[in-house]
């Protein structure tokens, strides 16, 4: 009689460890695209910064040094409550940027001129055309409530963001080198 409660004590104990691990790896999958936003999202947004500081001093058109401005200070913030929200839900950041966009850093460091202004703004486009993509669903397909609101708040910045960011590629584009 004992050797029989304890063999099923012990199968209760492996199904409920069983099921502990799946409830687990569940909870996991469930938190892969909000983790997977937040790696994404962060390294966009270090591009971000990292490329207009680049424009700032590198860019020779008015509205691109403008633009650039603007992309500091806009994407320096979401930044920083990218971090806060990451650290505190437990989400992992990116430290730096991704090959992408440091390939394009590095291309971008060695032009001048017109040649510059032309390939930041045409590299802004697609960032932001990216980034509204990767936003929206976001904050309509998110796990973490927090997560989800906070990149649903930040979809009209960017939408404004890519606006700018055509207006003045067409403002540059085509213009001759100095």
């Amino acid at each position: 009689m004992n050797r029989t409660r304890v063999l099923v004590a012990l199968a209760a104990l492996a199904g409920g460890l069983c099921l502990a691990q799946a409830g687990a790896a569940a909870d996991d999958k469930k938190d892969s695209g909000d983790n997977d936003f937040v790696m994404k999202a962060s390294a966009a947004g270090l591009a971000e910064v990292n490329l207009s500081e680049l424009a700032a001093r590198l860019g020779s058109n008015p509205a691109v040094k403008e633009f650039a401005q603007r992309m500091i200070v806009d994407h320096g913030k979401a930044n920083k409550e990218l971090l806060g929200l990451a650290n505190t839900k437990g989400f992992t950041p990116a430290k730096k940027m991704d090959a992408k966009h440091t390939e394009m850093r590095d291309k971008l460091a060695k032009m001048e001129g017109a040649a510059f202004d032309r390939a930041y703004m045409e590299g802004m486009v697609k960032d932001h055309e990216e980034a509204v993509k990767l936003f929206e669903t976001q904050s309509k397909e998110g796990q973490d409530k927090a997560l989800k609101g906070w990149a649903g708040e930040k979809l009209p910045t960017l939408k404004m963001h890519l606006k700018m960011a055509k207006d003045v590629a067409n403002t540059v584009k085509g213009k001759s080198e100095r």
